[in-house]
């Protein structure tokens, strides 16, 4: 069963940190910055590639530290994403993460991860998450290209005018969500004949 509490978060209101700038801290990097562009970053690593270095180079929210791991980069950081394959770095790492309580991922190993980085897909304002619960990131692939494909591009459209209409709605909590749920049930029915 996947337990998993599915959040979406506000990068750029809170700190991140990510060590290595390998092939896989470059794609960790890909993916924050394309679902949140203002998300503050930085990054640490011993070794940087060339291509991590000019991806960096493009964003202003994103700095960029080359050395060694220090405990030290952990202050002030609310999250950590970890793509290095030196796995005593990373358990060392996941201690002092969880001596601070901030929460930590682990690219390719989901027993030291406490959050996962899931598939999305993105029109306009809507935004989905899939996960696989760790199992298998080629099946949330998958479902992203399916998703990617029957959500309509004008749903950005139909997301502004739900905003405005729930704006104007009158009563209580519980009248608005039932006027709001009657007037979207016939979006998904209408679409599955």
């Amino acid at each position: 069963m996947n337990e998993l509490f599915p959040i979406f978060l506000k990068m750029h209101e809170i700190r991140t940190l990510l060590v290595g700038a390998g092939p896989v801290g470059l794609e960790k990097l890909q993916a924050i910055l394309k679902n949140s562009p203002r998300a503050r970053v930085d990054v640490v690593a011993r070794e940087i590639e060339e291509e991590t270095r000019a991806f960096i180079a493009q964003h202003s929210t994103v700095s960029l530290l080359r050395k060694e791991f220090e405990e030290s980069d952990l202050d002030h950081k609310d999250l950590v994403i970890l793509a290095t394959n030196n796995a005593g770095l990373n358990e060392r790492i996941r201690t002092f993460a969880r001596e601070r309580h901030i929460l930590l991922n682990v690219a390719d190993k989901p027993a030291l991860c406490d959050f996962y980085l899931g598939a999305v897909v993105q029109k306009g304002s809507l935004k989905l998450g899939i996960s696989t619960n760790g199992k298998s990131p080629t099946m949330a692939k998958r479902l992203k290209e399916f998703f990617n494909d029957i959500v309509p591009e004008e749903i950005d459209e139909t997301l502004q005018l739900m905003h405005e209409y729930r704006n104007r709605l009158k009563g209580d909590f519980k009248e608005k969500v039932e006027t709001l749920n009657a007037h979207t049930r016939g979006f998904i029915h209408d679409r599955a004949d």
